[in-house]
């Protein structure tokens, strides 16, 4: 989790439904722990239940590391969805506004980016896709 100051970190494997649900729940806990304000707290948890859906239905499933971080004084929850699936092969694509190959919540990874305050996704073909997301509290 470069780049931050990490309070506390938390590793959620992401192989089933379930887990999907775990890593909402850890999300919110973390955003609530960090004071996130109501209306950030589901933005957070949305995009993170998109994230953790996307690792498992087109990544064959992974992981999600989540951490309350700190960064010039400013608190917030850093989250990283990693997978070993096919990779994205058209990033452009998969960005695009409305874009979604289905199966999802409808957000795709357009909607998911624009729910955080931060967001890096990292694809390559055949190595699998890593996202990272940081919502700072306000």
């Amino acid at each position: 989790m470069t780049g931050h100051e990490v309070e506390q970190e938390e590793t959620v494997p992401i192989t089933s439904n379930d887990d999907v649900v775990r890593a909402r729940q850890t999300v919110r806990t973390y955003a609530q722990q960090c004071g996130l304000s109501l209306v950030d707290q589901t933005k957070l948890v949305t995009a993170a239940s998109e994230l953790a859906r996307n690792t498992l239905v087109y990544g064959g499933g992974g992981r999600m590391r989540c951490a309350a971080v700190r960064r010039a004084g400013r608190v917030g929850v850093h989250a990283v969805f990693e997978d070993r699936g096919p990779g994205i092969p058209d990033l452009d694509l998969a960005l695009t506004d409305g874009w979604t190959s289905g199966g999802g919540l409808g957000l795709g990874l357009s909607g998911a980016r624009r729910l955080v305050d931060d967001f890096d996704l990292h694809s390559e073909p055949a190595t699998g896709t890593r996202v990272s997301v940081t919502k700072w509290k306000r």
